[in-house]
């Protein structure tokens, strides 16, 4: 398993809480890994920032990948593949929690997720 715990960002939990309204998606865990895949996709290293873990909303690993936990963390040890990046425990953590957040970033950034039907297009679609 990647890591135990997630604790997201306090700026990630209002993001989400956004998507949560626009999406009608009721559960964080199912946001987040939309937002995990979407920035896994990017052609680009997340910035190596330090980011806080200063919300109360906090998952386990398997309550994130529910009956797939195993595929996300292949996904993820894949992605530092493709990006020639260690698969050391501590590297793949550490880039787990960088595309997720920026995923979440990106996710409630974009002006055209308004609903969950938009969330499928972009898997669809690639956009």
């Amino acid at each position: 398993m990647i890591v135990k715990q997630i604790r997201l960002s306090q700026q990630a939990k209002d993001q989400l809480s956004r998507l949560k309204g626009k999406t009608g998606v009721k559960n964080w865990n199912i946001l987040c890994r939309w937002a995990l895949c979407y920035s896994l996709s990017e052609k680009t290293i997340p910035t190596d920032i330090q980011i806080p873990a200063d919300s109360n909303l906090e998952m386990s690993w398997y309550t994130f990948g529910g009956d797939y936990y195993e595929l996300y963390e292949a996904l993820v040890k894949a992605w530092c593949i493709k990006m020639k990046l260690d698969t050391d425990d501590e590297t793949v953590a550490k880039y787990f929690r960088l595309n997720l957040e920026r995923g979440i970033a990106h996710l409630s950034g974009t002006g055209f997720i308004k609903s969950v039907e938009d969330l499928a297009n972009i898997a669809i679609k690639g956009y």
